[in-house]
């Protein structure tokens, strides 16, 4: 029944090889579970929400399920689901806004804004839109994507493993910090992952994890939890709290739009990326993207409905498939401890709330889909320069999906001067005349 399923010989893929790589695709990216009730509970002033921690966690936990089992299930893709990060930020953003202008409940309508997007990007995935945005881009434009990825996974993981810190003169610096243990941890995972990948032994990422959880317990960086099983404690649901009828005011237009723009592109980001680390590409264009890009669409919808920020495809999906996921067999492990994370909260907490364990995997995974450099094009200029862009774009914005519009803007405006090249597909123009129009008008006055 799998192998009818999920196409295990196809993808020379094995049972207990897709079941590992949920598990890790899980682990590294568990760090959701804790982080979303904490910032959608509460504003960036330091006071409540209105939603509920409890309720967050549930429908955080609820929401990435049915979407990453749709991907594995409908889309056969490795890629897990879950709130973004970055678009959770700018909800709670969107609720300050609108409790400034005098919405009695923003959080209500904010989940309103968050469904009406959702329900956008399911409709722009069953007409395909989003499938021929991917098709349009040439081969050195997405892997470039993938590169870009790749650097942001690994600054991600330097940073989490407290390697890099904030300084004011060079934005970013090496910590001072060296022998505190947050570094221990973080390198011995590290190494410890390395040697495992040098040596091609498998379940190298769970080894790397294990090894630093071992040593955070050992040094009393993480604490045993006074209880293994319990489930999150919930005061006011949140499960079709949505306001429709505030969401579809002219207030709130611009941060449907902004929904919108944020979770197509994190989205055809991240798809691209992951799928070209694998191979999953076909004569340059990418099988069943209609079917990943709409359980995305679904997920969203999902998450509104229960009490969540946007849900989007995760980078994170690349460890589980480095680790040898090939098929959405590794999609539905990943979605079964989803569920299962909801009575294992208390021990889930201890692991994923201390990022250096899982922070040496982003590290690796990066540098892995770095290699992606060698498939651009670097001597057509009009191909390197926007690929180049994306490249670095995504790293130092500290986001997809901008980094991703430098790259869209920069790619039909060069082709325009260069004679001689063969037809730029028209969708490229129209991305860019959108993404433009969206810097100019929207991004300068926000």
């Amino acid at each position: 029944m799998l192998e009818r399923t999920f196409q295990l010989s196809a993808n020379q893929s094995t049972v207990g090889r897709e079941l590992l790589a949920g598990l890790i695709t899980f682990l590294t990216m568990s760090y959701i579970l804790f982080v979303q009730p904490a910032v959608l509970s509460t504003d960036f002033n330091g006071q409540p929400t209105g939603l509920d921690a409890g309720a967050v966690l549930l429908a955080t936990c609820v929401a990435s399920a049915l979407a990453t089992l749709i991907m594995g299930l409908y889309a056969n893709y490795p890629i897990a689901l879950a709130p973004g990060m970055g678009q959770n930020f700018f909800f709670v953003s969107v609720i300050m806004t609108l409790a400034a202008t005098g919405i009695s409940e923003p959080w209500r309508a904010a989940l309103g804004i968050v469904f009406i997007a959702g329900l956008a990007f399911l409709l722009l995935s069953l007409l395909g839109v989003r499938e021929a945005i991917i098709n349009a881009m040439s081969p050195s434009m997405r892997n470039s994507i993938t590169v870009g990825i790749g650097l942001f996974i690994a600054f991600i993981g330097l940073k989490n493993g407290n390697f890099l810190v904030g300084n004011p003169g060079t934005l970013v610096a090496m910590t001072t910090q060296l022998l505190n243990w947050q570094c221990g941890v973080f390198c011995c995972g590290l190494f410890v992952t390395a040697v495992c990948l040098v040596r091609d032994i498998r379940g190298s990422m769970l080894w790397g994890i294990l090894a630093a959880t071992v040593l955070a317990f050992a040094a009393g960086e993480v604490s045993t939890p006074d209880r293994f099983v319990g489930l999150p404690e919930i005061k006011t649901s949140a499960i079709f709290k949505f306001d429709l009828a505030t969401a579809v005011s002219l207030t709130c237009a611009p941060f449907i739009f902004v929904f919108l723009y944020m979770d197509m592109f994190d989205t055809i980001g991240t798809v691209i990326g992951v799928s070209e680390q694998v191979g999953l590409t076909q004569d340059g264009k990418l099988p069943r993207a209609r079917q990943a890009l709409t359980a995305d669409a679904i997920g969203t919808v999902a998450g509104a409905c229960m009490g969540t920020s946007t849900v989007t495809s995760y980078i994170e999906s690349s460890a589980g498939i480095q680790q040898g996921g090939r098929t959405g067999l590794a999609s539905c492990t990943t979605a079964a401890l989803f569920l299962l994370a909801l009575p294992m909260a208390p021990m889930i907490a201890a692991i994923g709330s201390y990022p250096p364990i899982t922070a040496p995997a982003l590290v690796l995974v990066g540098s892995m889909m770095a290699r992606n450099v060698t498939k651009i094009d670097w001597e057509d200029r009009t191909e390197a320069i926007p690929s180049f862009l994306v490249i670095i774009g995504i790293p130092l914005s500290f986001s997809i999906a901008d980094g991703l519009a430098l790259g869209l803007i920069c790619y039909p405006i060069l082709r325009l001067f260069k004679p001689g090249t063969h037809r730029t597909p028209w969708m490229m123009y129209l991305l860019a005349a959108v993404l433009l129009a969206y810097f100019v008008f929207v991004r300068a006055n926000s």
